[in-house]
């Protein structure tokens, strides 16, 4: 398979404070990876690195081939941020034409993927109301049809099911492995560990350090647990060890 995301030897931060170290990864067209890790680990960073925001300290993040930050990249990309960033006084709807026309889609494109990336995430019957009445799972669905416009080669979630209930988590989840089936590349954070099991491969990162990195069955037999979360937390403990010794 070919490679669409490729970071090596990444070395992030700001100023003199390294937020990530000696990270590596490569996500493969149609693949799914999650991200891993508490608050303050380096996910954001890591994420922030691989759409240009941030120029690498030390190594090298590689998009579709092409070295990182690059503008027309990102025109190629879905992203669903972790804070919603809907415009309150617009409708739902309004809300989809407005940033469907930044990715340069008129009206009849906009219009013609409405009802899909509507109906993956059951927001159809709201998108007449203003999002300032959306509740805050209305809002995270919002922000996840918004992120679908386009048709995007890559697609990066934020915490893409906080506040979606368990019926419509599994829905977006086979909406999610279509796409991947159809050649988009995925890349997600969570800390929800269902939706962890549901990724082709999984990067934990503690300390700005990965600590674990494989397929969920590859790290539930690497580590001889019988859960995901298990993993993280003996994964952990051997970087404390680690951490400790020297």
């Amino acid at each position: 398979m070919q490679p669409t995301i490729t970071v090596q030897d990444l070395e992030q931060g700001y100023g003199k404070t390294i937020i990530l170290k000696d990270i590596n990864l490569t996500v493969n067209q149609g693949q799914i990876l999650a991200l891993i890790g508490p608050s303050g680990s380096g996910k954001s960073t890591l994420i922030k690195s691989i759409m240009g925001m941030l120029l690498p300290k030390q190594g090298q993040v590689r998009v579709l081939d092409t070295p990182m930050p690059n503008r027309l990249i990102l025109g190629k990309i879905g992203f669903m941020a972790q804070s919603d960033a809907l415009y309150q006084g617009l409708t739902g709807k309004e809300n989809l034409e407005f940033f469907g026309s930044l990715l340069g889609m008129n009206q009849a494109k906009i219009h013609a993927q409405l009802d899909y990336v509507t109906g993956i995430v059951n927001l159809g019957p709201h998108l007449d109301k203003f999002v300032k009445d959306y509740s805050g799972g209305m809002k995270r669905r919002l922000s996840l049809a918004i992120s679908l416009l386009g048709q995007p080669q890559i697609l990066i979630l934020d915490e893409p099911t906080v506040g979606i209930d368990p019926e419509l988590r599994a829905h977006i989840w086979d909406e999610l492995h279509k796409l991947a089936q159809q050649g988009c590349t995925i890349l997600l954070t969570t800390h929800v560990m269902e939706d962890a099991e549901q990724a082709d491969q999984l990067l934990m990162i503690r300390r700005g350090e990965a600590i674990a990195q494989g397929s969920p069955q590859g790290l539930l037999d690497q580590f001889e647990v019988k859960q995901i979360e298990q993993v993280f937390i003996k994964a952990g403990r051997n970087q404390d060890a680690r951490l400790g010794s020297n």
